[in-house]
């Protein structure tokens, strides 16, 4: 199906108004992209998945609506131009009121990302590969195929790729790994093809639950890889060799909280998604709950933590 994507640039005044427009001609729901708003995320330091500048104009708008491209389509678009030109009657700053088309297929949205997701080897042995590619592995290569949808960790991204090259160190055969925020699945995965062998995969997002199943379906892991939805460990029973979470600082000074009867007191916590200038947070949260700090990993602005419990015998 062909649709319309049809995009306003407005004022901080008008885009709740103009959100309201596009829902009277027809539109299920409305995308608002807001510099300023950006701008507060970063600024807030609760946003650490970004790599986004700050925005420096941030008195424009942008509204985004998505339209069927059928034999009605005109009459709505000369309806929502109306319903605009009426703003400015109503001493509405609409701001630059420019409006621009285009024309998309159904499947752009879920598949043009896809030309930025190459096969790539991590580590000296784990090659993430896409599903759409052909890749022949050579003797030791150990071939992870992912398709990551909707949720978080193609690999490729330094949180994730720190965490594959970790694995190959501390993964050892048989143990018990928990993977807390798991996205697409590929640190379990990767835990099951390096010789583990029991492996929980938890995330909050059933979305992200369905991917990872569907991904460790496609490895033909579903035998050792148990998924299931969980806020933090609340629907993990026993204890790990090792804890993975790939997630962002504040989470994982909140997992402190609760992850010391979840791991063995010889156990591991592999913590990343922490921005750099989050490391000294996390190491104090870690300190304070009687873990050691092992290892702290540093790429691009972002960092890894090998985190161990502090009463082994």
């Amino acid at each position: 199906m062909k649709w319309s994507e049809v995009s306003i640039k407005t004022s901080h005044e008008a885009m709740d108004l103009i959100a309201e427009i596009f829902h009277d001609v027809g539109a299920s729901g409305v995308v608002i992209e807001d510099p300023a708003l950006v701008n507060d995320y970063i600024r807030s330091g609760l946003w650490d998945y970004t790599d986004i500048p700050e925005a420096r104009e941030t008195e424009v708008v942008t509204v985004k609506a998505y339209l069927p491209v059928d034999e009605e389509l005109d009459e709505k678009m000369r309806e929502f131009r109306r319903q605009v030109a009426l703003l400015a009657s109503r001493e509405v700053d609409e701001g630059p009121a420019t409006i621009s088309c285009s024309e998309i297929q159904d499947e752009d949205w879920e598949n043009n990302w896809k030309q930025y997701f190459h096969t790539e080897k991590v580590g000296e042995r784990i090659v993430i590969k896409p599903d759409w590619e052909e890749y022949t592995p050579t003797e030791d290569e150990l071939v992870i195929e992912i398709d990551p949808g909707a949720a978080f960790g193609t690999g490729t991204h330094p949180t994730t790729s720190m965490c594959l090259r970790e694995l190959e160190t501390l993964v050892t055969p048989g143990m018990t790994v928990f993977d807390v925020g798991t996205g697409s699945g590929i640190l379990s995965i990767a835990a099951a093809k390096l010789g583990a062998g029991k492996i929980t995969a938890v995330d909050y997002d059933l979305t992200a639950v369905k991917i990872a199943r569907e991904n460790i379906a496609a490895n033909h892991l579903e035998n050792r890889i148990e998924t299931k939805q969980s806020d933090l460990l609340q629907a993990v029973a026993g204890q790990a060799d090792l804890i993975t979470a790939n997630i962002i600082a504040d989470i994982i000074i909140r997992l402190f909280d609760v992850v010391t009867g979840s791991l063995k007191p010889d156990g591991v916590l592999l913590a990343s998604g922490i921005i750099a200038d989050r490391v000294a947070d996390v190491t104090a949260a870690a300190l304070a709950h009687g873990f050691v700090i092992d290892k702290v990993i540093e790429e691009k602005d972002w960092a890894a933590m090998v985190i161990r419990r502090g009463d082994r015998s």
